[in-house]
């Protein structure tokens, strides 16, 4: 497990290549975001009766903003790493972006009326237990009662998953950073989050997607059935809201 991704995102050629590369058109990741957007297209029609403003905390290359760029009233984008931030202006992104220190006072909100929503894509899993606890305090500050809005946050390396196969494989062995349900259920509760939805957003694991012969069965599991079974889920979105 790394826990330099922060330091890792500072270089224009490492953003450059996450771009291109790790979502370059066709690929795993390019496809799990495809569906994420699907459901929170869904989530902020469905949950918001007025365009709620949308708070993207670690947005990087400005993904999540884009998705949601004509749901929203306005949107705001946070992030350490200025080459990120490049990233998401060259991309299109009209979001406020504001560059955020990596270390400490907890980021606060940018001020904004009504209900809101808070994303946090990719952040999770590989981030160091104080970047967590510090996402999840500016997650509270922006939504600190039931009525504020929503948070939805990713865990893209779930334990009890096909991708889980590859770490019992190679037992006793360097294996990825993964995380449990009831491990991010504690992480949002220690915040006052409690859970009220998952979405599975992939079954399969990058490795599959590898492997020409079985890339196309792969993409048609995903498609149908992950978000039909966030259970065993390899990607999944959790939506979250304040308790009373």
């Amino acid at each position: 497990m790394r826990t330099d991704y922060p330091e890792l995102f500072l270089d224009d050629a490492t953003v450059d290549r996450y771009r291109e590369v790790v979502y370059a058109q066709g690929s795993y990741a390019a496809a799990i975001s495809a569906r994420q957007r699907t459901f929170l297209r869904e989530l902020v029609s469905r949950e918001f009766a007025a365009p709620p403003a949308h708070h993207d905390f670690a947005c990087g290359t400005g993904r999540a903003l884009l998705m949601l760029t004509d749901l929203v009233g306005e949107a705001h984008g946070y992030d350490v790493s200025p080459a990120m931030l490049r990233a998401a202006t060259d991309a299109g992104c009209t979001a406020r972006l504001h560059q955020v220190s990596a270390a400490g006072p907890v980021p606060a909100p940018a001020a904004t009326a009504g209900p809101a929503l808070v994303t946090m894509l990719r952040l999770l899993l590989n981030a160091a237990p104080e970047v967590r606890d510090r996402a999840l305090a500016f997650a509270a500050a922006a939504l600190p009662t039931p009525d504020s809005g929503l948070l939805v946050v990713e865990n893209h390396g779930r334990t009890r998953s096909v991708r889980h196969l590859g770490a019992w494989r190679r037992r006793g062995a360097a294996w990825f950073a993964e995380l449990s349900d009831g491990e991010v259920a504690d992480l949002l509760g220690r915040y006052g989050f409690r859970i009220v939805q998952r979405r599975g957003c992939a079954l399969t694991s990058r490795g599959l997607h590898r492997r020409p012969v079985l890339r196309g069965l792969a993409r048609a599991v995903d498609d149908r059935l992950a978000h039909r079974l966030p259970g065993i889920a390899t990607d999944v979105l959790y939506v979250a809201r304040r308790t009373g």
